[in-house]
């Protein structure tokens, strides 16, 4: 139950926590594939034979969140119904079904003395992952950790506190069917924000990196505060540049999508940008699809001379990750135009380009650094689960070890295994 703990000594209650992930990390370390996807499965098995219990745990923090007055973003990454949930049991069975990273050989090399090296993937450790509204990341950073070899330590929002109870309970029957330590998957049992700040702290040096899923101010804090290693996802201030080149009917198809399948993900579009050039033929067909939708639109000062029906843009349009039906419009010169704007405001994330023209493509490709490109594809494709990974536990917008989706080989270190035949070192 959450919050038994509450009126307790957080700190205490933390580093028992700690100590416990870290008494599970070493038989997790060397568990062979074959009981880790047991684990996997059974998990899987619980959240479809669990739906109900996990309709009505998440039907709680719903009408919670809508007396607290939570936003239609937030709200909408709060919900599930059985689509939703049999999307996390099918990203579990993906995940068993990946090969296990732990023991991979990465790179092997001879020496001239005739040593034989070997990099060789290795678990992380213990994970700590501190998330707000998304009781899926339960499942998912569970399942990812588990398959890497990791102890894992789940801090979800207050918000969504029941529905991320009732998903743990399914992961430990999995652990149990299988054999393994039940505390390798917890769930601070408590909503109190103390907790995080003893993860941000390193729980006593238990926990090897947090890896924050959240907004803004969360991500911030926990990149401030921080005494171990981030995974840093600030947020998804995410571009689509509809080049000159660019075929009509797929760019409206492409904006709508990109846009409008889920506006509260960090992979739905914020910023569209249109090649000055085809503002005349591809402009007013691509926002009218968009509004269509429902959309709203922000637009800068040539934009609104083509398209009145829209909201003039304003300087914090183009820093805003809005998770709403709303999207930020302007008019560039070109490709080296939408680079320019791109590299000026992106927060990093994900950037797509519409074209024909494999040059602008590739000047696209090459310029711009962000931890996921695509071309002539919808933004919402930035998912772990999309790039076959089974799931993701964020998109990393770091540089330092982890970029993208976070997924089972992202979660791994390695070491260097050396073979020698009594060689000594002159």
């Amino acid at each position: 139950m959450l919050n038994k703990h509450q009126g307790d000594d957080v700190a205490s209650l933390m580093t028992r926590i700690g100590r416990k992930a870290r008494a599970a990390a070493r038989p997790l370390a060397i568990a062979n594939t074959a009981a880790k996807n047991a684990a996997l499965l059974a998990m899987a098995d619980a959240i479809i034979a669990r739906e109900q219990d996990i309709l009505d745990a998440n039907a709680i923090d719903v009408s919670n969140g809508h007396e607290s007055g939570l936003s239609a973003s937030f709200m909408d990454r709060l919900k599930l119904d059985p689509a939703r949930i049999r999307a996390m049991a099918d990203g579990i069975n993906e995940i068993a079904g990946l090969r296990d990273p732990v023991g991979n050989v990465i790179a092997a090399w001879e020496r001239p003395n005739g040593l034989h090296i070997e990099r060789v993937r290795t678990p992380l450790g213990v994970v700590g992952v501190i998330y707000e509204s998304r009781p899926n990341v339960t499942a998912d950073a569970g399942a990812l950790c588990l398959k890497a070899g990791n102890p894992v330590i789940l801090r979800g929002g207050s918000d969504s506190a029941n529905s991320s109870a009732a998903i743990h309970a399914c992961l430990i029957e999995g652990l149990k069917t299988a054999g393994l330590p039940e505390d390798a998957i917890q769930l601070v049992p408590t909503t109190d924000r103390a907790a995080v700040g003893e993860m941000l702290k390193g729980l006593s040096g238990n926990l090897e990196v947090i890896i924050p899923r959240g907004g803004r101010s969360l991500v911030e804090r926990v990149q401030n505060e921080a005494r171990v290693p981030v995974f840093a996802h600030l947020e998804g201030v995410c571009h689509l540049y509809i080049d000159g080149s660019a075929d009509l009917d797929m760019a409206v198809k492409i904006a709508v999508n990109a846009k409008m399948r889920r506006t509260g993900v960090c992979g739905a579009a914020e910023t569209l940008l249109v090649d000055r050039a085809v503002a005349g033929t591809h402009l007013v067909p691509i926002l009218g699809a968009l509004q269509a939708a429902g959309c709203e639109i922000h637009a800068d000062a040539e934009v609104l001379k083509l398209y009145a029906d829209a909201q003039p843009a304003t300087d914090a349009d183009w820093v805003t990750e809005y998770l709403d039906a709303i999207i930020a419009v302007k008019l560039v010169d070109g490709v080296a135009g939408a680079i320019e704007h791109i590299e000026n405001f992106s927060s990093h994330h994900t950037e797509a380009i519409i074209a024909e023209d494999a040059k602008a493509v590739e000047r696209f490709f090459s310029e711009i650094d962000s931890a996921i490109l695509l071309h002539n594809a919808s933004t919402q494709f930035a998912d772990g689960g999309e790039f076959g990974m089974g799931a993701e536990i964020g998109i990393a917008t770091g540089k330092m070890h982890a970029r993208g989706p976070v997924g089972v080989e992202q979660l791994t270190s390695f070491k260097y295994r050396v073979r020698g035949s009594g060689q000594v070192r002159p």
